[in-house]
C-alpha cells in the first residue's frame, strides 16, 4: 500500500514538473496585419467618413485607390483618430489635393479607433456626381 502511494505521489510530481518550461517570453510576435477596403461616393460640399479598430500598435498605411469618374481630379483625403461617441472624426494627417494613389504611413501606438475621410476640396461639381472612391487601410489587429 504504501508502495502505491509513493509511486503515486512521483507520478504526480512528475506530471507536474513537466508542465513547467522554459518562462521566458521570447520575442514578441509580430501583429497581425489586416486591410480593410472602404467605397463611397462624395457630394459637392460633402464628404464620407469611414473608421476602423487597431487591437494594437503598429504600421497604418491608408491609400486612396481609386477616384472617379475623373481619376486626375484630386479630393480632400484624411487620416485621424475616431470618437464613436460624438462620430466625429479629428484629422490628423490630411491632404487636400490628393490624387489617386495618394497613401499615408502612420503608426498607431496602441489600441485605438481610427478614421479616414474622403471630402470634396472644391473640384467636385454637380455634372460629376455620383463621384465615387475606394480607400484600402492596412491596419495592425
Amino acid at each position: 500500500m504504501l508502495r502505491r502511494i509513493a509511486c503515486g505521489i512521483l507520478l504526480s510530481a512528475s506530471a507536474v514538473l513537466t508542465g513547467c518550461g522554459d518562462t521566458s517570453t521570447g520575442p514578441t510576435p509580430p501583429a497581425v496585419v489586416i486591410t480593410e477596403t472602404f467605397t463611397g461616393t462624395v457630394n459637392p460640399a460633402a464628404g464620407a467618413t469611414h473608421s476602423f479598430v487597431t487591437l494594437v500598435g503598429g504600421p497604418i498605411v491608408a491609400t486612396l485607390t481609386a477616384v472617379g469618374p475623373d481619376a486626375s481630379k484630386n479630393v480632400g483625403f484624411s487620416l485621424g483618430t475616431f470618437n464613436s461617441t460624438l462620430n466625429v472624426c479629428t484629422a490628423v494627417f490630411d491632404n487636400p489635393a490628393a490624387l489617386q494613389a495618394f497613401e499615408f504611413k502612420a503608426s498607431a501606438s496602441t489600441i485605438g479607433e481610427y478614421c479616414v475621410r474622403v471630402y470634396d476640396n472644391g473640384n467636385i461639381t454637380t455634372d460629376a456626381v455620383p463621384y465615387t472612391y475606394t480607400v484600402t487601410v492596412a491596419h495592425p489587429q
